[in-house]
């Protein structure tokens, strides 16, 4: 007996449907049989060409960029996007026109395509500037679209009869009627919520940036609690909004968890060690890193990776999971100021007394030596080729330690040129045997 129910209720629907569908047919015949029809099509024509004709020549002569420069801020918006939309605005005043024209030349009935056409023109010109406050092309597109769809089906009629359609159809789950209205409406307060949760997480996100109480690590952490949190309040409430039960969700949402836990592994990982890193404060936006092979400064923290950039025009995108799990050099962690050391070698004819002190003074020299450190240098090792020394200095900021040691090296080499000290290089001896007479022959081969 339910089958058969189904089955009629089924019947009754589809039966429904194709009345419908050939009372528009009839409708839609009786206006093309009527010769004001191909008056009005061609009145609609002429327009649109006029309306497009029009819109080029105003693009052609207006310069967006200085368009009402010194007007109100919403007053230029409003002009900008008429510009924009010239031609739809042209179009809808010529619409209207003809619409006066002919309402008091005939009857207003045989003018009923001109309204219709006047009546979308004027729908689309308002959703233009209600969604041109918004920044996100994909959602513009969206928004305008449903909406400009169930605007033209007011105005032909026919709203009623597509919202009951939508809602004849419909799933049962868990206790929960889905239709496709009902889904239709639950993404649009969905996509309005997102929308404004992003307003308002934009707006307490420049709040929290201005704040010097607050350390970068703390600002990134707030910044994505309140996110997410405004983010669930928001789905939370437009689901509550169309009528969803949220404990009819506890199935999908048990399913959500699996798929977490399967599938997804790697995206929480990255989102937990994320947070992790906020709340330890180890590394922070600002600081000087090394991560494998990788150094540079941590420009932004997100959700899922660190972009570190070495300041050549690259950043490198680092997973949050490997800044907890494998080894990084934070060169900025507690102290910025960093030791730096070269490694040089001198011949033994030098005094290794004279090198130490003209090396301490090159290197007390250099602008970005920290004056409050004197450098050292010390004798590390009688080699074959010379002695060797090491050159330590502090500098109050790691960022560009390479240009600093090639210009203490560069300053070394001129002081030592002045003082007549040479630069150890291996000395090699190649004797050569041969001939009625022995001839031996040393040559120096630079290193």
């Amino acid at each position: 007996m339910p089958n058969k129910s189904a089955n009629e209720q089924l019947s009754m629907d589809l039966h429904e449907i194709v009345e419908t569908v050939q009372a528009a047919l009839r409708s839609v015949g009786a206006e093309v049989a009527s010769p004001w029809f191909y008056l009005q099509f061609g009145l609609i024509l002429a327009a649109a060409g006029i309306a497009w004709a029009a819109d080029a020549a105003i693009r052609s002569r207006v310069d967006m960029s200085s368009l009402a420069m010194r007007w109100p801020m919403p007053l230029r918006h409003f002009v900008r996007v008429m510009v924009l939309s010239a031609s739809t605005a042209i179009f809808a005043i010529e619409m209207i026109a003809s619409r006066v024209v002919m309402s008091h030349a005939t009857w207003p009935s045989r003018s009923y395509l001109i309204v219709v056409s006047a009546k979308l023109a004027l729908a689309w010109l308002a959703i233009r500037l209600i969604t041109s406050v918004i920044r996100n092309a994909f959602i513009v597109k969206v928004v305008s679209l449903a909406a400009w769809t169930v605007a033209a089906l007011s105005i032909i009629g026919q709203l009623d009869a597509a919202i009951d359609l939508l809602d004849s159809y419909s799933l049962e789950i868990g206790g929960l009627r889905l239709t496709p209205l009902l889904l239709i409406k639950a993404g649009a307060l969905v996509i309005f919520a997102v929308w404004l949760t992003n307003i308002a997480s934009n707006f307490a996100e420049s709040r929290i940036n201005r704040s010097t109480d607050l350390t970068p690590s703390i600002q990134v952490l707030l910044i994505k609690m309140i996110r997410m949190g405004l983010l669930v309040v928001a789905v939370v409430i437009a689901l509550g909004a169309v009528g969803i039960n949220l404990s009819a969700l506890a199935v999908f949402t048990g399913a959500a968890g699996v798929g977490i836990g399967l599938g997804l592994q790697k995206i929480v990982a990255n989102f937990i060690s994320g947070l992790i890193l906020l709340v330890d404060k180890s590394v922070k936006p600002g600081d000087l890193v090394t991560i494998g092979d990788n150094t540079g400064r941590i420009s932004a923290m997100k959700t899922r990776y660190i972009s570190v950039a070495p300041g050549d025009g690259r950043e490198f995108l680092i997973p949050n999971e490997d800044l907890v799990t494998q080894k990084v050099i934070n060169w900025t962690y507690t102290d910025k100021n960093t030791l730096v050391k070269i490694p040089f070698a001198t011949n033994y004819d030098a005094d290794p007394r004279v090198v130490c002190k003209i090396a301490m003074e090159t290197a007390a020299a250099a602008p970005r030596a920290i004056k409050g450190k004197p450098p050292n240098c010390i004798l590390t090792e009688f080699a074959e080729a010379g002695m060797k020394f090491s050159l330590t200095f502090w500098i109050a900021d790691p960022e560009g330690m390479d240009n600093v040691k090639s210009d203490v090296m560069l300053a070394l080499w001129e002081a030592f040129k002045g003082g007549g000290i040479r630069v150890a290089y291996p000395v090699r001896e190649i004797r050569v045997r041969g001939g009625a007479l022995p001839v031996e022959t040393v040559v120096e081969v630079p290193s």
